[in-house]
């Protein structure tokens, strides 16, 4: 068997790619499903909708490489973390639709158990905030507001997921034995996971109100979970790698020891910084969080700054002002001008994420006057992407003294050459894109790899990774600090909008 499949269900679609033993991408599967808003901030997925997609993508991979399933060595998941989905045990359907990392309907819960500690009341156990973006509001919600829904549960009808719990139940048979577990990166962005047990915890379980008999197992990264039930596409194919998107990403990059990182530019952006096996607590901002755990190894923790919107913006011009057909337009129109006429885009559109953590904070368009054209829009809308990757990247420094000796890139806003050079700038260090950018996919495959030996270890995974393209500075210091205390004091005029 020559080949390892990833299944990576993210935010607007879903894909089956399938790698040879280099690393390299011979095959993939695509399918979008539908952003469904039902009100403003509320944002849902058609969990049932995703898992047809997962069937139809896999079968387009395997055709396109023109293999079969026999071919497969194993499957590597990898998903939107976060977004949480209800359904019967019994029947396999979602009692509603999945409720997005991104949906923000859960504010009132957040604020009822921020209360009178704050947004840091569990944040020693879990690393985490208290916010809307977490899981354990989202399922209180489901549970509260779909009739009957915490009746079933507490007589244990229903059962919870992550996106990866939902694809890994529904592949390994669903309402027919299907494997109902998770891996310590996805459990650790519930909020219901005390990061040093790797364990659900109790006391936050009836803080929220989920009942425990709800809940996946906590696996690792890097096992075998179960095999494709005759129904699946890969009947009888291991599962047996597990990780968070960004996590994949970080895994997919190498960044597998400590002081090593990576930032990934999709619809928001998430830059990771491995710390090890130490736990390390942020006092600026960012979320701890579980980097990988290799089956009975120790876990392997990171710090995480979540940016809510980077690459939705480029969407939000397209899609709501029209300035562009497509998002691979933003690039050369942005070309087209010097500098951004003195335009700054912050684009808290339902808050903002790292390091603020500033729900009531709202988006603003700050320096317009009558020469700015829709060009300086396109530049400032980039610059926005970088100028908040540089607040994430200052409170890592703050946390651990260490700045990075470059930034390792990937997603699809890295075909930007305009954006990477944007970002070098404003950091000041090199920026460096990696030859396989479907890291994603890629870290989801070698976890499964590793768990079934098509990989030797780490050191084989680390020589698989080769540069691409690397952006260096190219302003002076002077510059960049005049530019970033602008960025700075636009980011606080946004502050107390929906207060």
């Amino acid at each position: 068997m020559a080949y390892i499949m990833a299944i990576d269900q993210g935010t607007t679609s879903t894909r089956a790619i399938v790698f040879d033993v280099t690393g390299r991408p011979i095959a993939i599967g695509q399918q979008e499903h539908r952003q469904i808003f039902p009100r403003a901030g509320w944002v849902e997925h058609d969990a049932v909708e995703i898992w047809t997609n997962v069937r139809q993508v896999i079968a387009d991979a395997l055709a396109t490489a023109g293999i079969t399933r026999h071919d497969i060595a194993a499957i590597g998941i990898t998903n939107q973390r976060e977004t949480a989905v209800v359904w019967d045990r019994a029947t396999g359907q979602p009692i509603a639709n999945a409720i997005v990392w991104q949906d923000t309907r859960t504010q009132d819960l957040v604020d009822a158990a921020a209360a009178d500690v704050g947004p840091g009341r569990y944040q020693v156990k879990t690393g985490l905030p208290l916010a809307t973006y977490f899981s354990a509001t989202k399922v209180a919600w489901l549970l509260d507001e779909v009739d009957g829904a915490r009746a079933r549960a507490a007589r244990g009808e229903l059962i919870f997921g992550t996106i990866d719990t939902w694809v890994l139940w529904n592949l390994t048979g669903g309402p027919d034995g299907g494997v109902h577990a998770t891996d310590v990166t996805n459990a650790s962005r519930t909020m219901l996971m005390d990061l040093e047990t790797m364990d659900w915890d109790d006391e936050l379980l009836d803080a929220f109100g989920v009942p425990a008999a709800m809940l996946p197992q906590i696996r690792s990264s890097s096992e075998v979970y179960g095999v494709g039930h005759a129904s699946s596409p890969l009947q009888g194919v291991p599962i047996a790698g597990i990780l968070g998107d960004q996590q994949a990403a970080t895994f997919g990059q190498a960044a597998f020891d400590a002081g090593e990182s990576k930032n990934t530019y999709g619809t928001g952006n998430f830059l990771l910084l491995n710390t090890g096996e130490e736990l390390v607590r942020s006092g600026h901002g960012l979320i701890t969080t579980v980097a990988y755990r290799l089956g009975e190894e120790p876990p392997r923790y990171a710090l995480e700054g979540s940016i809510a919107v980077t690459g939705s913006l480029v969407h939000w011009l397209r899609d709501n002002l029209g300035l562009i057909a497509s998002a691979s337009e933003i690039e050369e129109l942005a070309r087209s001008v010097d500098d951004a006429g003195g335009v700054l885009i912050v684009p808290a559109f339902s808050g903002l994420f790292a390091p603020y953590w500033r729900p009531e904070a709202r988006g603003a368009i700050l320096g317009l006057t009558r020469y700015v054209t829709k060009a300086h829009l396109a530049l400032a809308a980039l610059e926005s992407a970088a100028f908040q990757t540089c607040d994430v990247l200052d409170a890592m420094v703050a946390d651990t003294g260490r700045p990075p000796a470059e930034l390792r890139v990937d997603g699809g806003m890295t075909a930007n050459h305009t954006l990477m050079q944007i970002q070098s700038d404003l950091l000041g260090a090199p920026v460096v894109r990696p030859a396989v950018t479907e890291t994603t996919a890629l870290g989801a495959a070698y976890a499964a790899g590793l768990a079934v030996s098509f990989w030797s270890g780490l050191d084989e995974l680390r020589g698989n990774w080769r540069e691409s393209h690397r952006w260096t500075p190219s302003i002076d210091e002077t510059v960049r600090e005049r530019r970033l205390s602008r960025w700075r004091d636009a980011v606080v005029r946004t502050f107390d909008w929906s207060a």
